[in-house]
């Protein structure tokens, strides 16, 4: 068992040595690129950069510019845009209601094959035929209205 940690660790340790050696590049009368541990004799190679290169650091996005005779600061644009954010939330949440209705709805007719119908004040059972259309209608809604 110590012999095979102490190969272990001889083999890792030459490891890294050799990984961090010199790699050079050059191409042969044939015009065919070669690359290698040593440079050819009587030929130009070039050494190649083996390091690995940092990430540069993100920049962050320029802020958007105002448009053409807008003011950030105008009382005007801010109350239009305080009324535009409030409408655009209210839709939001009415929205997620309208979701949360269709889920529920999808949920009772794919759970429950025996639901009930009122046409013309009479009950009567929704068909298998009527059932599968009414759950690929609202598998659709929510396909289109709710993909979050």
């Amino acid at each position: 068992m110590r012999r095979m940690i102490i190969t272990g660790s001889l083999l890792l340790a030459l490891s890294a040595t050799a990984s961090a050696s010199q790699v050079y590049k050059w191409v042969d009368a044939q015009g065919n690129t070669h690359f290698g541990n040593q440079p050819p004799q009587g030929q130009d190679a070039t050494q190649v950069n083996t390091g690995v290169a940092q990430p540069k650091p993100a920049t962050p996005a320029p802020a958007p510019l105002p448009l053409p005779g807008t003011a950030a600061d105008d009382p005007a644009q801010k109350a239009i845009d305080e009324k535009v954010k409030q409408e655009v939330a209210q839709k939001e949440v009415e929205r997620a209601k309208y979701c949360e209705a269709v889920r529920t709805h999808l949920a009772q007719l794919q759970n429950n094959p025996r639901l009930m119908i009122e046409v013309d004040g009479e009950k009567r059972r929704f068909t298998e035929d009527e059932r599968q259309a009414k759950i690929a209608e609202d598998q659709k809604s929510i396909a289109d209205t709710c993909a979050d």
